[in-house]
């Protein structure tokens, strides 16, 4: 087709099929616009694909792994016990692949078209999708960008698809790894060591330059390193990496950890240190969007600089989290609609499917002080929770930090089973501004871990009492 001379005319169209995307499209195609998808891989995006599924997948196998120790208590023989990765594999291509026709299937329940191919602006009202054989044009009331991000790699370090794994490549991995080096602080790279610790492999955690914890709540810090010494991960804490690169089939490292050089010599490494959102030659720059270090700056509706096009999920400033993008996409749709909507990332939730797992939500500790509030924090642990003692789950606790005046939640944080679960029941108090008492007056289930909640009694801890730095 020769650019310009026929433009096929679209209520919206989204660039991008993952968990943003896709959602935006069904959410759009409900209020009865005819929604158009362009993707130029395949739906779901990397969080399907590559990320929150196969990951969660990992580390399910490997807590399922780490209970069987426990299942004799049960009367259950586990004699002749083994891990498979490569039937793992398998499992994890199945369940993507269920997933992805699920995708489709809800797309074309909605009459979302979904067109293969690479999306580039050509003006602010009309977009070009190159097909490889042919070139189409679309005419656009609303465009949604959702395409999503790739992981950065510093510059001292060497990609490598076979020895040097991010998010992309690290759960495809064909054999466990003899020494795994994970470089990075957040919930991915606590998730891959502690995964991959179970399944066998020696495992050493680099948390970079200038981070001395996880960014928790100091309790959880705290725990957090007590459990990777027990699961015997070594940790390198506020350490930069000076050169990482792929030698023999091996990885060697050079860190600069404590003033001093250290050596690592490991079969693979692993690095989470942040993405890049997927921007390149998608023509925001003919239009003159305005961006923010690199990311698409955005309102509270999810408008860009350009109002009929908005900007959802990886692309836009904050955290890297399907839960963001999918409440954008929410936004978004009911934006085009003509309902009032807007999108706060106050309360977003932040979970690590790691053993035990951690989720938190709202201020730490240290920061409701650090912010001037006086505050009352208080946790209770799972030693005496008789839920946690009949599955053997006793390691972990709830911490809440209240606000001492108002008796506000200002942050719930869980470590320990059901922590995932729970967290729920924290970002709801904290969007209704919920009083302390109102987390301890419900009745809550017997047994269960959510008896652990009414069970913590918070305290009056001052700004000269917190261990802030």
């Amino acid at each position: 087709m020769v650019v310009g001379e026929i433009a096929e005319q679209r209520d919206v169209v989204v660039i991008g099929g993952g968990p943003g995307g896709y959602n935006a499209a069904v959410h759009a195609a409900k209020q009865g616009f005819h929604v158009t998808i362009i993707e130029k891989g395949v739906l779901g995006g990397v969080c399907l694909n590559e990320g929150c599924i196969p990951s969660k997948l990992f580390s399910t196998s490997a807590s399922k792994l780490a209970e069987v120790k426990s299942f004799s208590d049960f009367g259950i023989s586990t004699e002749g016990t083994s891990f498979n990765l490569s039937h793992l594999q398998s499992y994890r291509e199945k369940v993507v692949g269920n997933l992805r026709k699920g995708v489709e299937a809800l797309c074309k329940s909605n009459k979302v078209e979904i067109i293969e191919g690479h999306a580039s602006f050509l003006s602010e009202d009309r977009i070009g999708v190159d097909h490889g054989h042919q070139f189409d044009v679309y005419h656009f009331n609303h465009a949604i960008i959702a395409t999503g991000s790739r992981p950065f790699l510093p510059d001292t370090i060497e990609a490598s698809d076979e020895r040097i794994l991010t998010g992309e490549s690290l759960y495809r991995i064909e054999d466990v790894p003899d020494h795994l080096l994970v470089y990075g602080s957040d919930y991915i790279a606590l998730e891959a060591a502690m995964t991959f610790r179970q399944f066998g492999a020696k495992v050493s955690l680099v948390i970079e330059e200038e981070k001395e914890d996880f960014g928790y709540d100091s309790s959880i810090n705290r725990e957090l390193k007590r459990v990777l010494k027990k699961q015997k991960i070594k940790v390198y804490s506020s350490a930069s990496i000076g050169k990482m690169e792929v030698k023999e089939e091996r990885v060697n490292a050079v860190l600069l950890h404590k003033g001093e050089d250290v050596q690592i010599d490991a079969s693979h490494a692993f690095v989470s240190a942040g993405v890049l959102p997927n921007l390149e030659e998608l023509g925001i720059d003919r239009l003159g969007m305005e961006t923010e270090d690199g990311f698409i700056k955005t309102d509270a509706q999810m408008h860009t600089s350009i109002k009929n096009i908005y900007a959802i999920g990886d692309v836009t400033t904050g955290p890297a989290l399907a839960v963001k993008a999918i409440k954008q996409a929410e936004v978004v749709g009911n934006t085009i609609n003509g309902v009032p909507a807007e999108f706060d990332s106050t309360f977003i939730p932040v979970v690590a499917h790691t053993i035990p797992p951690i989720a938190s939500v709202g201020m730490t500790e240290e920061q409701a002080l650090e912010a001037g509030y006086q505050v009352r924090v208080g946790q209770f642990g799972y030693g005496g929770n008789g839920y946690a003692t009949i599955h053997g789950k006793r390691e972990g606790f709830i911490k809440l930090v209240i606000q001492d005046d108002t008796d506000i939640v200002l942050g719930f944080h869980a470590f320990g089973a059901g922590a995932v679960e729970l967290i729920s029941t924290g970002t709801v108090a904290l969007e209704m501004a919920a009083r302390d008492e109102d987390l301890s007056f419900p009745h809550y289930p017997h047994p269960s871990y959510n008896e652990s909640i009414p069970m913590v009694e918070p305290e009056v801890k001052s700004l000269t009492e917190a261990s802030l730095k």
